[in-house]
């Protein structure tokens, strides 16, 4: 599982900074206004050599009447309730605010471990001493913009998150595939997850997850066994309809990070939205496995699912890979066909091709189809061989990787498809130079 790491904080202490900083790249809108950042963003980033995703929170201002800063506040709480480390970023140049006293209250009656920052302390290493009326048992120092004490924060979060390693449970099903279903609320997610679970397959046993994923389900289907990673959480929130749809995101990315493959689950009775294209863009970004499920088409005229499809096709474009599949968690309709095309996703996630086959498929490919000469320079590719499994990465040797344009990578992906499969499986192409004296 990888862990989750919220900032949070009130406006303008520097969140969004540190949020770069941390994840080594500008992803947050950085501006010295309060108020800049409104929703939660995500990123991926290796804090002292362990994997963690990091979440941006808006200003935390609840004393503010104004429906934007309350609803930025509920979505701090629920960031919050679903981290597993919290950075609380104070203004170590400023004495201490009644919403900082009000964050500091939030994050206590949380009960997650938190590291309490010092931000902005450029100048004087004496500042930021008034934050310990706060009642906080320890400051770190650091200055975001400057990065300064960011080396030393990494360090302590990494600490932190070290009991996130897999258990001994956890490890008795590692060669197991691991399989999340995700989607928006009421998309039937939590019908799917106990069809499965009820359905077409015996349940071996079940077993305690993480404080957050209560319960890993193992599913066996014509002797292909699986565990089913229970997302259930994602539906049912007592929040307004914006907080839960935040929700969504940030579990999503939980059972992302602890599962192979993963379903997304579109509710075919309202079309596939925005929410259901950035769920599928953060699966892709993760390099996981997927399947688009269309739930509920028992509910839908031909020419309304005709039409789905269409649209479908049209809106997921940018991951022509991705199968789709009609189900309906009610009556049953396409659940076999889901199943069996998780279990294929599962084997071809893990499949390895040996260099020997995929070398005698390019040698034919690239004499129909060199690579175009491209600034003067006519490149060569020598050979390929897969690197990696999970997702399968592949390395090509040529003569000038930065020659080879962005139509010709697509085509040596796509035919990695046609020659070797690999549906439902993100490729990964490295380029990489060598010369005609090496190998």
């Amino acid at each position: 599982m990888t862990p989750v790491v919220a900032i949070v904080g009130r406006p303008n202490v520097g969140k969004s900074t540190l949020f770069n900083r941390l994840a080594r790249r500008s992803l947050a809108i950085v501006h010295n206004a309060p108020g800049v950042t409104r929703d939660r963003k995500y990123a991926a980033a290796h804090l002292a050599g362990r994997e963690v995703v990091l979440v941006d929170t808006g200003g935390f201002d609840p004393q503010n009447a104004d429906p934007l800063s309350q609803n930025i506040a509920q979505q701090v709480a629920l960031a919050v309730e679903e981290a597993d480390v919290v950075l609380c970023v104070l203004d170590g140049s400023a004495p201490p605010t009644p919403v900082d006293h009000e964050t500091v209250e939030l994050l206590r009656r949380s009960r997650r471990p938190v590291l309490y920052l010092a931000n902005k302390l450029d100048q004087t290493r004496d500042a930021g001493m008034d934050l310990y009326s706060l009642g906080i048992p320890e400051l770190h120092p650091v200055s975001a913009l400057h990065g300064r004490g960011t080396g030393e924060l990494a360090a302590q979060v990494s600490k932190l998150v070290s009991r996130f390693e897999p258990s001994q449970n956890d490890a008795s099903h590692e060669d197991e595939p691991r399989v999340a279903v995700i989607g928006r609320p009421n998309a039937g997610k939590s019908s799917l997850v106990n069809r499965l679970i009820g359905v077409e397959r015996s349940l071996v046993d079940e077993r305690p997850g993480t404080t957050h994923d209560p319960v890993d389900s193992r599913v066996v289907w014509k002797e292909e066994p699986f565990v089913l990673v229970d997302t259930a959480g994602i539906r049912r929130r007592s929040r307004v309809d914006a907080g839960v749809e935040a929700a969504s995101v940030l579990r999503a990315l939980r059972a992302m990070g602890r599962a192979e493959v993963v379903v997304l689950l579109c509710d075919a009775t309202q079309g596939i939205s925005e929410q259901d294209t950035r769920l599928l863009g953060l699966c892709c970004e993760r390099q996981r496995a997927a399947l688009v499920a269309l739930n509920k088409v028992d509910l839908l005229s031909n020419r309304a699912r005709r039409l789905l499809a269409e649209q479908s096709q049209e809106q997921l474009g940018f991951a022509r890979w991705v199968p789709i599949v009609e189900v309906s968690a009610k009556t049953g309709h396409g659940l076999s066909q889901l199943v069996a095309a998780v279990v294929a996703a599962a084997h071809e996630y893990r499949r390895r091709v040996p260099t020997s086959q995929l070398n005698q498929f390019f040698e034919r490919a690239l004499e129909r189809h060199p690579p175009p000469t491209r600034g003067g320079r006519a490149p060569r590719i020598y050979y390929i061989t897969q690197a990696e499994t999970r997702p399968p990465v592949f390395v090509a040797m040529t003569s000038a990787p930065g020659s080879i344009s962005q139509s010709y990578q697509r085509f040596v992906t796509n035919q990695i498809r046609k020659a070797f499969g690999f549906q439902a499986v993100p490729l990964v192409v490295h380029y990489r130079k060598r010369s005609r004296r090496s190998d």
